[in-house]
């Protein structure tokens, strides 16, 4: 079995020392970054190196949102503006996310990225922090549930899996966890009533990713991801039960060193990490640390693989002559 982990490389080529650690390492997945994209032919080479060194065709995961969470743009990619923005400027909203989702998943599959990093389910508020308030997809919990869902479905039809995030919520941290540690004083009872009602909407999805966000009315001193409580949440409260990543362990927002946030993320009850900087010295400690896929965690990722689409179901020109045609 792979090792439960996902890793990325350092640049828009594979070096064979890299290819021969990631043979060595065998990690579950992959995950790029703007770092690794080049030309489309390039990007579709860089990819199939990372599926021959590990022989097989693992999955590939990106942050392809639109907007400032962009890897992929122009002049060989779509640009679109910010999800929370975009829906703001189009008649049916949750049609025009469909589409855009489609399109963005159309184009990531014709390069063979077979995973998008969306939808993001969490809520904006007026004190959300920038860093995320403007990917976030509306303001009140049944919109955001709406159009998180186009966005999975849109996804699906553009040849991708989709990855909800940021559960249990994000939208109340007013701190960028990539560099510090947000807390979250809201009453369970109120998270129950807004945060945590899209990501209940999409429990059925195949894979989820957590929040660096300490939730105090469930763990004061934690975040979500290295929280059991806070996965018991996930887990039997919001009901999902697919394959739970964390967020990057490379972020400033949890403790410890980089072993310590592996070990503490499983034993909360995630089942796979997720490792960003294409460091190679801190992907090494990651696979010393991290054992193979098992158990729950194994059946899991088998099934979210099974859900894997074959490619896209949609013409994209067409879907983009009507996404134009939605614009108010």
């Amino acid at each position: 079995m792979p090792g439960a982990f996902t890793f990325g490389c350092a640049g828009t080529r594979l070096a064979r020392d890299e290819a021969r650690f990631l043979r060595d390492a065998d990690p579950w997945g992959f995950i790029l970054f703007a770092r690794n994209v080049d030309t489309p032919d390039r990007l579709h080479g860089l990819i199939d190196s990372l599926r021959d060194a590990v022989g097989r065709n693992a999955p590939v995961l990106i942050d392809q949102e639109g907007g400032r969470v962009e890897r992929m743009g122009p002049p060989h990619w779509t640009g679109w503006p910010p999800p929370l923005d975009h829906m703001l400027t189009v008649r049916d909203p949750e049609r025009a996310m469909r589409l855009r989702a489609a399109m963005i998943g159309a184009e990531l599959r014709a390069v063979g990225i077979d995973v998008n990093c969306t939808p993001c389910a969490d809520i904006a508020r007026d004190d959300t922090h920038p860093v995320l308030r403007n990917r976030c997809y509306g303001t009140v919990p049944e919109t955001v549930a709406l159009l998180a869902r186009a966005n999975a479905e849109g996804c699906l039809e553009g040849g991708v899996l989709p990855v909800m995030k940021h559960v249990p919520g994000h939208g109340r941290a007013n701190r960028d966890s990539h560099h510090a540690l947000p807390r979250v004083t809201t009453s369970l009872e109120e998270l129950h009533a807004t945060d945590f009602v899209p990501f209940q909407a999409l429990a059925d999805l195949p894979m989820a990713m957590t929040a660096h966000v300490v939730f105090e009315a469930l763990d004061p001193e934690r975040p979500a991801t290295i929280a059991p409580d806070v996965i018991d949440v996930i887990r039997r409260d919001i009901g999902f039960d697919g394959l739970l990543m964390t967020d990057d362990v490379s972020m400033n927002a949890l403790p410890g060193g980089t072993a310590e946030r592996c070990e503490a993320a499983l034993r909360a009850g995630c089942d796979l990490v997720l490792h960003c900087n294409g460091d190679r010295a801190d992907m090494e400690r990651v696979a010393r640390t991290v054992p193979a896929l098992a158990g729950r965690a194994e059946e899991r990722a088998a099934a979210a693989l099974v859900r894997r689409p074959e490619g896209a179901t949609l013409d994209i020109d067409d879907a983009r002559a009507e996404l134009a045609a939605l614009a108010a």
